[in-house]
C-alpha cells in the first residue's frame, strides 16, 4: 500500500492512503541504519510503501520513495545533528513578526537559503500588522523592501482580522503548504483563520520573554476544504543550515547570484577578492547589507564545519 506521511511522532507515523484512510504505522530499527543521517528518518509529507500487520490495524513502512525537495536544519549551529522538518514541499510560507516575538532578518535569511537550495518557492508572510503603529508600518515596508526587491513575494496578514486571508488561500489553493517561523508567530492562528474546521490549539505570548509558546509539538499535514494540503510545523528558534558548500552559498542568495558571473575570478567568495561585483554593489548600496552579512555568516559556519571534519 502507498501513502503520505501526515504525522510524525518519531515513533509511530499516521499515513494517509489515496482514500483516505489513515494508518498508524511504525518503521523495522533497521530501517534506521541505512546511512539516514538525520534525527528522523521519515518526514512528514514522505510518500512511502507500507503493509498492514496480520490481525493489526497498524502498519510497517517498507519504503521511502524519492523526495522531490525538503526543508532540513540543524536543531544547534555547528551541530552534526539534522532535522528534516517535511518534504515533498509546493510553498513554503515564512510567518515574520516585528515584535512579539521578533523575526530577524539573519533567520529569514537561513530558511531562504535553505529553500532556494532545495528549490522551493517561499512567500513572506508579515503577521500581526493590525497591531503595528505608523511608526511600526514605515518599519515594515523597509523591511519588506530588502525581499521583496530580490523577487520573494511578501504579503501583510492579520490572522485576528482576517486582512489578506483570501489572497494566502488562493496562492495555497491545490498545493502542499509549507507554515514555519518562531513560536508565538501566529502560525497556528493563521492556520485556523484559513480553515477554522482545524481548530489548531493557539496559546498567548510569554509577556516576560516576549517568545512564543510552543502550540505545535509535531509537525503535521492537513487536507484543506478549497483544495490542497497545510503542513503546520512546531515554533523554530534558530535555524542552522545543512551542508552547504562555500563555493555554492552565492547560489542560495538571488541578489548574489545575478553577479556572480561579473566577478574577475570564477571562484570568487566576495570577501576582498579584487574586481568582485558583489562588494562593488554592496558599496554602491544596491545589495542589502543585512543579506550580505548574512552571507558572510554562512560562509564562516562553512570554514568551520571544514577545520572540524579535517583535523577532529
Amino acid at each position: 500500500m502507498n501513502g503520505i506521511v501526515t504525522k510524525s511522532t518519531g515513533s509511530w507515523y499516521s499515513v494517509r492512503t489515496e482514500d483516505g484512510e489513515v494508518h498508524q504505522c511504525r518503521i523495522p530499527g533497521k530501517f534506521r541504519m541505512k546511512g539516514i543521517k538525520s534525527t528522523n528518518p521519515i518526514a512528514v509529507g514522505d510518500e512511502v510503501s507500507f503493509e498492514l500487520e496480520p490481525k493489526k490495524e497498524t502498519g510497517v513502512v517498507k519504503e521511502i520513495h524519492e523526495r522531490r525537495n525538503f526543508i532540513v536544519r540543524k536543531s544547534v549551529n555547528l551541530s552534526k545533528q539534522t532535522h528534516i522538518i517535511a518534504s515533498n514541499i509546493d510553498i513554503a510560507f515564512l510567518i515574520v513578526t516585528l515584535h512579539n516575538p521578533e523575526t530577524t532578518t539573519t533567520f529569514i535569511d537561513r530558511f531562504l537559503a535553505t529553500a532556494e537550495a532545495y528549490s522551493i518557492k517561499t512567500i513572506l508572510l508579515f503577521n500581526k500588522v493590525d497591531t503595528h503603529d505608523e511608526e511600526m508600518d514605515e518599519y515594515r515596508e523597509a523591511f519588506k523592501y530588502i525581499y521583496s526587491s530580490i523577487g520573494y513575494k511578501c504579503i501583510d496578514v492579520s490572522a485576528t482580522q482576517k486582512i489578506n486571508i483570501n489572497l494566502v488561500k488562493d496562492l495555497m489553493k491545490d498545493h502542499v503548504s509549507l507554515f514555519a517561523g518562531h513560536s508565538g508567530v501566529g502560525k497556528s492562528t493563521l492556520v485556523n483563520a484559513l480553515e477554522p474546521t482545524l481548530d489548531l490549539k493557539t496559546k498567548e505570548i510569554s509577556e516576560q520573554h516576549q517568545q512564543g509558546q510552543h502550540t505545535t509539538t509535531f509537525a503535521e499535514m492537513y487536507p484543506l476544504s478549497f483544495g490542497g494540503y497545510i503542513i503546520d510545523t512546531p515554533g523554530i528558534r534558530g535555524f542552522g543550515v545543512v551542508d552547504f558548500d562555500k563555493y555554492q552559498v552565492t547560489d542560495y542568495f538571488p541578489e548574489l547570484f545575478a553577479l556572480k558571473s561579473d566577478c574577475k575570478f570564477n571562484n570568487c567568495l566576495h570577501l576582498n577578492e579584487p574586481k568582485c561585483a558583489v562588494k562593488d554593489a554592496l558599496e554602491n548600496g544596491e545589495i542589502s547589507e543585512t543579506r550580505y552579512e548574512s552571507y558572510l555568516q554562512l560562509l564562516s559556519e562553512d570554514e568551520e564545519h571544514y577545520r572540524q571534519d579535517t583535523f577532529k
